[in-house]
C-alpha cells in the first residue's frame, strides 16, 4: 500500500474516473434496454447493476495491484448486446445459468494458456490497427455532439487543445471541468433528476437448457474473447505491458461465475476505457499507470453500491458532455494507435485493413467488427507471404 499512495498522482487518478464514468455512460444502457425488453422488475436490475460494479471493481483493483499494470476489468459489451434478444426468449433463470457455463468455458480457456499462444504470434500492427478502430466512434461522436451543444462542445474542445499543448497530463481533467462550468452557468443541469437509492443483491436461482447453452452461453463466450479480451490484450500489449492474459481470463471467469447468480452477465477486459489508463494521459511513467485502474475501481464500487442514484447523475448532465469527454479522452490513444498500425512498411497493410474493418461496426453472423478486423487484418499479413513459397514451387515444377 505504501507504493500505491507514492504512485498516485492526479493525472492517474482523473483518468481512471473518467475511465469509469464512460464505462456506465454508455454500456450500462444495454444492459437497462435489456431488463426492458424482458419485463424484469426494478429489484433485478439493481441487482444487476451491483454485481456487474462489484465485480468490475474488486477484479480491477486486485489484478492491478498484482501486476502493477493498469488491468481494467468491466461487463460484457457485447455480451449485453445479445440479451437485448436472448433474455426475452430463455427467461431470467436459463440465462444465470447460461452465465455460469461460459465462465466455465472461459476458465479452462484461461488456465490451458491457449489465448497466451494466440496473442504472443498477433502482429504488433493488427493489435494497433484493431484499438484506433475501436476507438474510431468515440472520437468521431465529439463533432456529431457539436450540432446539438456547439457551446460545450467547443468550449471543451478548445480546452484540450491548449491543455494538450502545455500540460498534457491535466488536459482531460480541465475538460471535466470546464465542461461542467459550461453545463452550470448555461442551467443544462437538470438537478430535478438526481435521486438517492442504494442498489440490493438477490439471488437469483440458476436453470441450464441446451437452448441456453447453444443460444446464449457459447455466444457469449465468443464474443468475449474476439470482442472483449482480444481487443483488451492487444491495448495492454501497445502500451508495453506483457502480463500473461490466462490469469485475468481465468480471474474473470471465476468473479463471473461467483456473481452470476445476482445477474452478472460476464466480466472481463475493458478496450476502450482501458486505453484512458495506459496512455500518457494517466502518467508518462508506465510504472505508475496502475494507479489509474486502482482509482477507476474505487469509483466503480461507490457507484455500484449507489444504484440509481448513478444514472439519475448522468442524467443531470447533457448526453453532448459525456460524448465530447469520452471522444476527447482518447484522442492520444487513438493517436498512438493509428501510427503504431502504420508505422511497419511491411505490416501497412494489415494494420490499415484491420482498421478500416474495426471502425466500420460491422456486425456479421453474430460477430463483432474486432473480430471482422482481426480476420481481415491477419489475411492482409499472411496471404503476401503465402504467394512466395507457391510462385518458387510453380517455377521448380515448370523446369
Amino acid at each position: 500500500m505504501k507504493d500505491l499512495f507514492k504512485d498516485c498522482s492526479v493525472s492517474a487518478i482523473v483518468a481512471g474516473m473518467i475511465a469509469t464514468m464512460i464505462s456506465y455512460a454508455g454500456p450500462l444502457v444495454i444492459i437497462f434496454h435489456a431488463a426492458e425488453a424482458a419485463g424484469l422488475p426494478h429489484a433485478v436490475l439493481s441487482s444487476w447493476v451491483w454485481a456487474v460494479s462489484m465485480g468490475s471493481a474488486l477484479l480491477g483493483a486486485l489484478l492491478s495491484l498484482r501486476y502493477r499494470v493498469p488491468v481494467v476489468i468491466a461487463w460484457s459489451i457485447p455480451g449485453s448486446a445479445l440479451l437485448v434478444t436472448a433474455l426475452p426468449q430463455l427467461g431470467l433463470g436459463q440465462a444465470i445459468g447460461a452465465y455460469l457455463v461460459a465462465n466455465l468455458v472461459l476458465l479452462v480457456i484461461g488456465i490451458s494458456g491457449a489465448f497466451d499462444r494466440i496473442i504472443a504470434r498477433l502482429p504488433g500492427s493488427i493489435a494497433a490497427g484493431m484499438q484506433a478502430g475501436i476507438l474510431f466512434s468515440f472520437g468521431a461522436e465529439v463533432f456529431r455532439a457539436l450540432p446539438a451543444q456547439p457551446m460545450l462542445v467547443l468550449a471543451m474542445f478548445a480546452t484540450y487543445v491548449l491543455m494538450r499543448a502545455r500540460q498534457p497530463r491535466y488536459a482531460v481533467a480541465t475538460v471535466l471541468l470546464v465542461g461542467a462550468l459550461v453545463t452550470l452557468l448555461s442551467g443544462q443541469f437538470r438537478s430535478d433528476a438526481l435521486v438517492l437509492e442504494l442498489a440490493s443483491p438477490r439471488l437469483i436461482a440458476p436453470q441450464f437448457s441446451v437452448a441456453a447453452l447453444f443460444s446464449l452461453a457459447l455466444p457469449m463466450v465468443l464474443v468475449a474473447l474476439t470482442g472483449q479480451f482480444m481487443p483488451g490484450m492487444a491495448v495492454l500489449r501497445n502500451a508495453g505491458y506483457s502480463v500473461p492474459a490466462s490469469p485475468l481470463i481465468s480471474a474473470s471467469a471465476v468473479g463471473g461465475a461467483l456473481l452470476a447468480p445476482f445477474g452478472c452477465h460476464g466480466l472481463n477486459l475493458a478496450a476502450v476505457t482501458a486505453s484512458l489508463c495506459t496512455g500518457r494521459e494517466a502518467h508518462e511513467d508506465p510504472r505508475r499507470r496502475y494507479v489509474a485502474a486502482v482509482s477507476g475501481s474505487v469509483l466503480y464500487l461507490l457507484l455500484g453500491i449507489a444504484g440509481a442514484t448513478l444514472m439519475s447523475l448522468f442524467a443531470a448532465f447533457p448526453a453532448a458532455l459525456i460524448a465530447a469527454l469520452a471522444g476527447l479522452a482518447l484522442y492520444g490513444a487513438i493517436s498512438e494507435a493509428l501510427v503504431r498500425s502504420l508505422s511497419e512498411p511491411g505490416e501497412r497493410d494489415a494494420g490499415l485493413f484491420t482498421f478500416l474493418v474495426t471502425a466500420s461496426g460491422v456486425s456479421y453472423l453474430g460477430l463483432s467488427a474486432p473480430f471482422w478486423g482481426l480476420l481481415f487484418g491477419l489475411a492482409a499479413h499472411v496471404l503476401p507471404r503465402l504467394r512466395r513459397p507457391l510462385v518458387q514451387a510453380a517455377l521448380r515444377r515448370a523446369r
